[in-house]
């Protein structure tokens, strides 16, 4: 039987997930970080984790309807305020619009999600359908790939601004926010996972709840891989680029 790990071991197995697993190391990532791809691929990309992005709100609003603590959804539902802003054309949704409009991307061809790949599409979904079907800790515990963000956000900023002249530091408004509200958030979410993780099953629950969040980050660069890098075979339907800048 597996032995109770102390909060700390229990960290360290944690932060050991995103070492190993973190979608910074996927190949699409260094590609676009040291500025590989061309315009039409970025566009692509952005356009893709539009969807993510705005999905956020909807996943933390079911964690939220999860919490019986109104101390918790206090907490809670700044994520919802960071992503949807108290006002139309405030938060990290409408700050990633900006990211495609600076792209060049129709702004309701984006929020229509008709380009979306399939893959991206199975993925973020099964995120959402993932915590509502889940344990609240397991729920929780997806969310810690926020301890790793911080490092990628830095990469992509400087790697992006250094190597694209078809992005500025306006376009990428988004990450800079993300920089101060990811920590914060992934304090608060790796705190309550080692307090509530009481058992070794709710343990290493915790921890198969991270890797899967891994996984949906991952897949969707894998899409993003073989639909516009190589073999370059995109779905039907899906956004086709035009520009190669």
């Amino acid at each position: 039987m597996t032995a109770l790990m102390t909060p700390d071991e229990l960290e360290a197995r944690l932060r050991d997930v995103g070492r190993r697993r973190y979608h910074n190391l996927h190949p699409f990532h260094r590609l676009l970080h040291d500025g590989k791809l061309d315009l039409g691929q970025v566009q692509a990309w952005a356009l893709n984790r539009f969807f993510y992005q705005a999905m956020i709100p909807v996943k933390d609003s079911s964690i939220l309807a999860r919490m019986e603590e109104p101390e918790l959804r206090r907490v809670w539902r700044q994520r919802i305020i960071d992503h949807d802003g108290d006002h139309e054309g405030e938060g990290g949704i409408a700050r990633w619009i900006k990211l495609t409009d600076g792209l060049g991307l129709d702004r309701d061809y984006v929020t229509s999600l008709r380009g979306l790949l399939p893959a991206t599409r199975f993925a973020v979904e099964a995120y959402v359908h993932f915590v509502r079907e889940k344990s609240l800790l397991e729920a929780i515990a997806s969310s810690l790939t926020e301890m790793f963000s911080p490092g990628i956000i830095g990469e992509r900023v400087a790697g992006m601004l250094k190597n694209y002249d078809f992005v500025s530091s306006e376009t990428l408004a988004y990450f800079e926010k993300r920089l101060t509200q990811a920590p914060r958030d992934a304090d608060f979410a790796l705190d309550y996972v080692k307090q509530h993780a009481r058992t070794p099953e709710q343990q290493e629950a915790a921890i198969r709840a991270l890797e899967f969040k891994c996984d949906v980050l991952w897949v969707q660069l894998d899409a993003l891989y073989f639909a516009y890098v190589d073999p370059k075979m995109a779905y039907p339907g899906a956004f086709e680029p035009k520009e190669k800048r």
